[in-house]
């Protein structure tokens, strides 16, 4: 068990990422809460699906950035090695191929820290999201 030093919370993992205090309210706020070297990774996925649905509104859902136009679009999140894109499942399916590189479960697409982000790629699956109404 560890208990954060800043908050107090306890976790069974030692040095359990997590948010101390109160929970971001923007999507700004979200970023600016994460580890500093990542925040520039999580902007450019901020900016590409921006880029791709300037109609949307930005929100924070289920703790995590969330796109919103009558409905959740899309979300992205920070975890401690990737991140991740939460386009629901039928959007892992109609972008299997070009998603091949990157490790996919039923409804999520991880893109490593180590690795260049594929921003046009994002932006495609977002705007595809919108458009088929196939959203998570």
């Amino acid at each position: 068990m560890w208990s954060c030093p800043k908050c107090g919370r306890v976790f069974s993992k030692i040095n359990q990422r997590h948010t101390c205090g109160e929970l971001p309210k923007t999507v700004a706020e979200y970023i600016a809460a994460q580890p500093e070297e990542i925040q520039p990774l999580l902007e450019q996925v901020r900016h590409a699906i921006r880029a791709a649905l300037p109609g949307a509104e930005e929100r924070i859902s289920w703790r995590m950035p969330t796109y919103w136009q009558r409905h959740n679009i899309i979300h992205f999140a920070a975890a401690q090695k990737h991140i991740g894109l939460y386009p629901g499942d039928k959007a892992i399916e109609h972008f299997q191929e070009k998603l091949a590189g990157y490790k996919t479960s039923k409804g999520a697409i991880q893109f490593r820290y180590d690795k260049p982000l594929p921003l046009q790629l994002i932006a495609e699956i977002a705007q595809w999201c919108y458009d088929t109404g196939n959203h998570p």
